[in-house]
C-alpha cells in the first residue's frame, strides 16, 4: 500500500456528460488518480488499484475560458499520406480557436492511497517487495516517468511521498451521485466507461467495495 500526496493550484477531472463546457467533478475520479500514480510508477508487471482518495482542502471552484480547436485532422487524411497521398496535415489556427468556459476546482489538495497486485506480465525476478521499494524511493525522490497531472495535462500536480501521521480532511460528508470510474479495456476495439455511486465521508472517498456500473 502506498500514499501519494498531491497538489496544485488548479484542477479539472471533466463530467463526460458536458460535452462543450468543460466542468470539473468535486473530487479526483479514481481514473485520474490512477494515472497519478502511474505517472509515478508503472510497470507492466503490476496493477494499480485505488483505495481511497482524502480531501484535505475545501473544496472550491472558480471559472476561466480557455482556447481550444473546434476540430482536429482527420486519421483518415493521416493514413492516406502515411501511404504516399497528399492530404494536407493541418489545422488552420485562426479559423479553429474558439474560447469556451470551464469551471476548474482551485487550490487542491488531495492523499491518494492504492496498493498494486502482480499480473501475468511480471518477470520471474519480479515480486511485490521489489515494487514497493522502488515506487517508494520514486516517491521520496520526487521521481516520475511523466509529470501527474490534475485532470488535465494543463494543471500538474505537485507530488511527494505522504510522510506519515493523521491525515487532516474537510469536515463534509454527502452524496456525490454517479461519477466516472474507470475505463474497461477488456475489448480494445471497444473501450467502454465505467461508473460508480461516489459518496463522500468526512473528507474520504473511499471506493474499495463500491459497486461499478456499466
Amino acid at each position: 500500500m502506498i500514499r501519494l500526496e498531491v497538489w496544485g493550484p488548479y484542477a479539472l477531472f471533466s463530467r463526460p456528460e458536458l460535452k462543450v463546457e468543460k466542468v470539473s467533478y468535486d473530487v479526483p475520479t479514481p481514473s485520474a488518480a490512477r494515472g497519478m500514480v502511474e505517472a509515478v510508477y508503472f510497470h507492466p508487471g503490476l496493477r494499480w488499484h485505488i483505495d481511497r482518495i482524502y480531501i484535505l482542502n475545501p473544496i472550491s471552484f472558480t471559472n476561466i475560458r480557455r482556447n481550444e480547436v473546434l476540430s482536429k485532422i482527420s486519421a483518415r487524411n493521416v493514413r492516406q499520406t502515411a501511404q504516399g497521398g497528399r492530404q494536407e496535415l493541418y489545422l488552420a489556427a485562426p479559423q479553429e480557436i474558439v474560447q469556451r468556459s470551464s469551471l476548474l476546482l482551485q487550490d487542491v489538495h488531495y492523499v491518494i492511497e492504492a496498493h498494486f497486485e502482480m499480473t501475468g506480465k511480471a518477470a520471474p525476478s519480479d515480486n511485490p517487495g521489489k515494487f514497493q521499494d522502488i515506487v517508494t524511493r520514486r516517491m521520496e525522490k520526487g521521481q516520475c516517468f511523466s509529470t501527474p497531472y490534475l485532470g488535465c495535462k494543463e494543471f500538474p500536480a505537485s507530488f511527494r511521498r505522504w510522510p506519515g501521521g493523521q491525515i487532516r480532511t474537510i469536515d463534509e460528508t454527502r452524496d456525490l451521485g454517479l461519477m466516472l470510474y474507470d475505463f474497461d479495456y477488456t475489448d480494445p476495439q471497444n473501450i467502454t466507461p465505467t461508473y460508480f455511486r461516489a459518496r463522500l465521508e468526512n473528507g474520504v472517498l473511499d471506493v474499495r467495495n463500491c459497486e461499478v456500473f456499466r
